[in-house]
């Protein structure tokens, strides 16, 4: 199809785009309308005929190795590699559990992590009395600079090394294969947090070089909250081989009675799976990948993001903080004199467009997707640059609507 028509043909699978310009995917991505009408279609089935029959089960294992195969196609990895999880920082945490912690062990992190790649390893913090350490990598624009931060910052201490691998904060691309093969040379596990990258970039977790990584389902795999992925590498296969209680994570009951945990990545997966959330997340992938094409997807995303990079770039009073050329899909940019909140009222009553802050940087940040049109990134730069020729005290009033009622 043309780029035109398919590009009408894919937005008109998305419903949620007509509420306003949908720039916050990576938070929380529309769900094809496809996807919403088998989880309905499959909860009205729990409701009228229950879920209790002998087969559902049997068929509940089916929906979960059906999700996580959509996964391993969207990660470039075997099947056997991928376990479900309940969000990306569950994925994080199976990889900050998996090592026999002592005090005064070390685990290496950015100072731009997300709270669900942050938060297991303050666990260890309180817990075990590992020292957490925040590498300066300044915005992520210099890939020689960020792994020789890492490497000074190894001591014979260091355990394990933890980062994502497009940072939520400023969108940099960082260079995981490089600090992957720098942890490994030191006998390091290397985590990475994959919720920014898996389906909005090219992946092949294997050649990234990751023990773990944890992927999110509702951000850019347009999927249901409540789910996501965990890879794990052969490699890794013995220091992360904690197994949980749940059913999910048991082969079978030998004939002493004892469960048998799975051999693969399913010895990771805890029980009390929402089954129409499993399948929506399987659904949603299909979709990505069968109906839109990954190609076509990472092509036009990270081309929107280049452009809209570009241009920000380009008026005065705005500041880029995305580096250009390691950036994915998210653009974070600040606008002289004026608070990221403001910026975001601003876009939103102006175009409706629907963006978030990144408080810590008092930045504004733009998730754009394959999904967006040339005219809603060009509505939403154009307001930017009559946001950076003001204040917010001199700006021009919004347009408004009366709407005249009567009395009667």
């Amino acid at each position: 199809m043309p780029d035109d028509a398919k590009l009408a043909a894919v937005r008109a699978g998305l419903p949620a785009l007509a509420a306003g310009i949908y720039l916050n995917t990576g938070s929380v991505g529309p769900m094809p309308a496809e996807t919403a009408a088998a989880m309905a279609e499959f909860a009205e089935r729990e409701l009228t005929v229950g879920r209790g029959h002998p087969a559902d089960w049997p068929d509940a294992l089916v929906r979960i190795d059906e999700a996580r195969a959509a996964v391993a196609a969207v990660l470039t990895t075997d099947v056997d590699r991928i376990a479900l999880t309940g969000s990306a920082t569950h994925g994080m945490n199976i990889a900050a559990w998996s090592l026999d912690w002592r005090p005064g062990d070390r685990v290496l992190t950015s100072g731009h992590e997300h709270a669900g790649g942050v938060g297991p390893l303050y666990v260890l913090r309180d817990r075990f009395a590992v020292e957490v350490v925040f590498v300066d990598i300044g915005h992520g624009s210099d890939d020689d600079a960020t792994v020789a931060a890492f490497e000074r910052a190894i001591t014979p201490a260091t355990r394990m090394i933890a980062v994502s691998h497009v940072v939520y904060t400023t969108g940099a691309r960082l260079p995981v294969r490089r600090i992957a093969d720098l942890a490994h040379d030191r006998g390091l596990l290397m985590a990475v947090d994959g919720a920014q990258a898996a389906g909005a970039i090219p992946l092949d977790v294997v050649d990234l070089g990751a023990d773990v990584y944890a992927v999110a389902g509702q951000k850019w795999l347009l999927g249901p909250e409540g789910t996501g992925a965990v890879y794990v590498s052969r490699a890794a296969d013995d220091r992360v081989a904690m197994s949980v209680t749940g059913w999910h994570a048991f082969e079978q009951i030998d004939s002493a009675g004892t469960a048998v945990p799975h051999r693969d990545a399913r010895r990771l997966q805890a029980s009390g799976f929402n089954r129409p959330s499993v399948l929506g997340l399987a659904r949603s992938i299909g979709w990505l990948t069968m109906y839109v094409g990954l190609d076509w997807i990472h092509r036009r995303g990270t081309a929107l993001a280049a452009t809209a990079a570009d241009r920000l770039a380009a008026v005065p009073g705005v500041r880029l903080l995305t580096p250009r050329e390691r950036m994915a899909t998210l653009v974070t940019f600040t606008i002289d004199g004026w608070p990221a909140e403001a910026v975001v009222d601003e876009l939103g009553a102006r175009t409706f467009a629907i963006v978030r802050t990144i408080p810590d940087l008092n930045a504004t940040r733009l998730s754009i997707g394959f999904f967006n049109t040339d005219d809603e990134i060009d509505r939403v730069l154009r307001t930017v640059e009559l946001l950076a020729a003001h204040t917010p005290d001199n700006l021009p009033p919004r347009r408004t609507l009366a709407m005249l009622g009567s009395d009667s």
